[in-house]
């Protein structure tokens, strides 16, 4: 237990993770709010996919000495850009899904594999190295967070209408095939982000997890955006800061919260129903 908490040096230590902190609020917003996205359009799957595309961009980017950050956006929006085309029926979007996710996974390894470089550059871009986070990734996290939030608060509404029921959206006149071509890149540029601060392994916990756990305690279309960036805030920061107490990497702490809070929502869901309707 003295190694999973020890919070004897906390005051000294929290002023080194303020970088780490930002990146997890801001990554908890931003992940919150297409995460509700991801869940009504049922691309939890896709989110998966496109981690493993942005995992070998990022890893070819480590290899041949580029911007990670750039290689792992490439690889996002190839990954978006495929599924969106190509995966028009669900049937088809998960067929692609299946095979860009080894390609991608091999890719990737490979690249890790020939990189000559530290080992702790290697393991973070599976697993996170948010506690390392420097100034010119908050930079390109807080650029990353605010062209998807305002992007996704412009297109809100018909977006909302265009995942609920696509066939009536579009008998009514909203292009529904735009739409989901900007949702998929817009979660490129999200899937990004966390991979480059939480790994392509654990992208999951940030885009899926709280917003399927705030749809188990509420239908609302305004309180479910709100629940699900609160509980990927939590899990973030709340990682973060138990991580501090700790020799353990961030990434048990993280997924552990999240999890509990899904867990959480499950209990009350089957106990007093719906939350708040």
């Amino acid at each position: 237990m003295e190694r999973l908490f020890d919070f004897s040096d906390y005051d000294q230590l929290i002023p080194l993770v303020q970088n780490s902190l930002i990146a997890g609020l801001l990554l908890g917003i931003m992940g919150g709010l297409i995460g509700v996205f991801v869940m009504t359009r049922d691309m939890s799957f896709a989110v998966h996919g496109i981690s493993e595309l942005s995992f070998a961009g990022a890893a070819i980017a480590l290899l041949i000495g580029f911007n990670v950050a750039l290689g792992a956006t490439f690889g996002s929006i190839v990954a978006a850009i495929i599924i969106a085309i190509m995966g028009t029926r669900a049937k088809d979007r998960n067929s692609i899904i299946a095979v860009l996710m080894p390609f991608g996974l091999g890719i990737g390894i490979l690249a890790l594999a020939l990189y000559e470089g530290r080992a702790a550059n290697k393991f973070g871009l599976l697993t996170g190295q948010i506690i390392a986070v420097d100034d010119p990734q908050v930079i390109w996290l807080i650029a990353t967070s605010l062209v998807v939030v305002i992007a996704l608060l412009v297109v809100w509404r018909p977006l909302s209408f265009a995942s609920l029921d696509s066939e009536v959206a579009e008998a009514r006149g909203v292009p529904t095939k735009a739409l989901g071509i900007i949702f998929m890149l817009l979660l490129a540029l999200a899937v990004a982000a966390s991979v480059q601060i939480v790994g392509a392994l654990l992208v999951m916990t940030l885009l899926v997890t709280p917003a399927a756990a705030a749809l188990r305690l509420t239908s609302s279309p305004l309180l479910v955006p709100i629940l699900t960036m609160v509980f990927a805030v939590v899990a973030v920061v709340g990682g973060i800061l138990l991580a501090l107490g700790g020799g353990l990497p961030i990434s048990p702490y993280v997924t552990t919260l999240s999890f509990a809070i899904y867990l959480v929502a499950r209990v009350i869901e089957k106990s007093r129903g719906s939350f708040i309707r």
